[in-house]
């Protein structure tokens, strides 16, 4: 009787709309989404974090096994994972997570995409055709996002559908009023010169309306030399940046070094959920952004 229980409780909880659904989210603000929308509908593991390069992971064992079990995975695509995605995906053995079907989503191709290049050549670096895939830094995209998210969740598991509907409304109310207090803050930011170490901020910039004057990477995705670092030192007679800025898991040594003889701050940005310490989640990882910038300019 005992074991006859057992199998009927367990073959519940594999129902759809029972079970929580379980979400691989490639980076942390996909991962923070779908917890904003899905609630505790969803069980949410996110591969990577904040400290690590996102085009730059390794197809781990327990990457391949979080994914065997995942109902959806949440990408950003643009290529942004291209060099370790589709090898989880293929070893994962787990046909409802393949492109092209429902248990796989890619954030990129619900936003206007910036950055993107007129002609494709890897001589120029880590070019990404479809565009720069930093998508998550305009806080604007993740309304678009987070509805087909939602939508996504719903054809997924039919009888949670409304309850992801009811979370993405939700979050978009409060989302509209912290964009509009981001931006009042941030106005003293337009127009600002700042050198990034990558274009990593494309979207940042392009929302807060800061400017970027110089890179400290020759090409996309090559580490800074000496000579680069030095012709940007140089332009500061003629093209004075404000500050350096850089991400949690881009080595510090080329913008310490920058903002010494420059004289200007040199500042990290959290980037993404869990880049510093004030940002755990998506609406600290824009209040945390926007207070670094503003200390910058002082």
């Amino acid at each position: 009787m005992i074991k006859f229980l057992m199998t009927m409780l367990l073959a519940t909880a594999s129902l759809p709309g029972l079970a929580a659904l379980q979400i691989f989210a490639t980076v942390p603000e996909w991962g923070a989404l779908a917890r904003e929308i899905g609630g505790d509908k969803v069980s949410v593991f996110t591969a990577t974090t904040a400290l690590q390069d996102p085009h730059r992971i390794q197809a781990r064992p327990s990457l391949l096994a979080q994914a065997r079990r995942a109902d959806l995975v949440v990408a950003t695509g643009a290529d942004l994972e291209v060099g370790w995605l589709p090898l989880v995906l293929r070893d994962s053995g787990n046909a409802n997570i393949q492109p092209g079907r429902p248990g796989y989503f890619e954030a990129a191709r619900f936003v206007t995409m910036l950055a993107v290049p007129v002609v494709l050549d890897r001589s120029q670096g880590d070019i990404h055709a479809a565009g720069n895939p930093h998508i998550q830094l305009d806080p604007r995209n993740l309304f678009r996002i987070g509805e087909a998210l939602a939508l996504r969740l719903g054809e997924i598991d039919p009888p949670n559908a409304q309850a992801y509907l009811a979370g993405y409304q939700a979050f978009a109310g409060k989302w509209q009023a912290a964009i509009a207090r981001w931006e009042k803050e941030a106005l003293p930011l337009r127009g600002v010169p700042v050198l990034v170490h990558h274009d990593s901020f494309v979207y940042l910039a392009n929302w807060l309306g800061f400017r970027t004057s110089g890179t400290l990477e020759p090409k996309p995705g090559v580490e800074p030399t000496s000579g680069q670092l030095s012709s940007l030192v140089a332009r500061q007679q003629s093209e004075p940046a404000k500050m350096v800025l850089r991400t949690a898991y881009q080595n510090d040594g080329p913008s310490l070094w920058i903002a010494d003889k420059a004289g200007i701050p040199a500042v990290l940005l959290p980037f993404t959920v869990g880049g510093t310490a004030e940002a755990g989640d998506l609406t600290g990882l824009f209040d945390d952004t926007v207070r670094r910038l503003l200390k910058g300019l002082r």
